[in-house]
């Protein structure tokens, strides 16, 4: 089933906020996953599978490097989810 998440990392206790945010949406984008980033979260767009396992993959791999917190809302409502 197609889905849509609203995520958003947040970095703590670091400096520099971009590196740990741009190395999330880069282990994001190895997937088949479609990316639109905002100011303040991204929107992301695939399968249910890819979406669970990859949000899975990227948090592991940042929180072995950073202290984080990670923030999802999933639907498989939003209307750009919906096969026409």
């Amino acid at each position: 089933m197609k889905v849509q998440a609203e995520v958003s990392l947040y970095p703590l206790r670091q400096k520099n906020l971009t590196k740990p945010v741009v190395w999330f949406c880069e282990l994001l984008q190895k997937h088949e996953i479609e990316i639109r980033t905002g100011p303040m979260s991204s929107l992301i767009t695939a399968e249910s599978d890819v979406i669970f396992r990859s949000l899975n993959e990227a948090f592991e791999q940042l929180a072995k490097e950073y202290d984080v917190v990670l923030a999802a809302k999933i639907s498989n409502a939003c209307p750009e989810t919906k096969e026409e």
